[in-house]
């Protein structure tokens, strides 16, 4: 059986939006442009659970926060993701009727997957992987040996669809097959040239 897994950011959902993130550092008096580097610079560590949202806010901002301050900060973050890519999920539409198996794998910390799972177009991919449920992040190799082992499925027998080219390159160090996903047309492409 193929399995077909996708990312989420920037994959199945459009990127976040520069008015979004500003709109999060607004909401607590950060500068957007310090905001945005701390958000990005302690992300992975976030994604990988190794901080906590209070530690990973806290050092976004360079101060302490409140509860209150988290618990705003985490819905407007998982707001900022809930934008659908139509095009791909057009695409992940055709490959379920197509009766492929179908998995996600996204690096995002927990409050943000429980986030997303909530969201309709996610429902109908019946795997989804997040790294921190998992304490793994992309693109080490410990994540996609996990998900293989999930689905019970050989390495060559997934497809791994990825915007970011490292994380396509850990996939294949694995024994997957990458796509680097540019657009869904292109994605749309590249799946029916693949080997079947």
């Amino acid at each position: 059986m193929t399995w077909i897994v996708f990312d989420y950011g920037n994959v199945l959902s459009l990127p976040q939006s520069e008015s979004d993130a500003e709109a999060m550092a607004r909401a607590v008096g950060a500068e957007p442009e310090t905001f945005a580097r701390g958000y990005w610079e302690h992300r992975l560590e976030f994604d990988r659970a190794s901080l906590s949202p209070v530690d990973y806010w806290a050092a976004v901002l360079g101060r302490p926060v409140t509860p209150s301050e988290v618990a705003r900060l985490v819905a407007m973050d998982v707001a900022s993701w809930a934008y659908p890519d139509e095009g791909t999920i057009a695409v992940l539409g055709e490959i379920l009727d197509a009766g492929d198996g179908v998995a996600l794998l996204s690096n995002a910390p927990v409050c943000i997957a429980d986030g997303l799972d909530e969201l309709p177009w996610i429902a109908a991919i019946g795997h989804r992987f997040y790294s921190g449920r998992m304490g793994l992040v992309k693109p080490d190799r410990e994540i996609f040996d996990a998900v293989a082992r999930e689905l019970a499925a050989d390495p060559s027998e997934i497809v791994f669809i990825d915007d970011r080219a490292e994380n396509v390159e850990g996939a294949e160090r694995a024994g997957m097959t990458g796509v680097l996903f540019t657009t869904a047309a292109a994605l749309r492409k590249s799946l029916r040239e693949l080997p079947r």
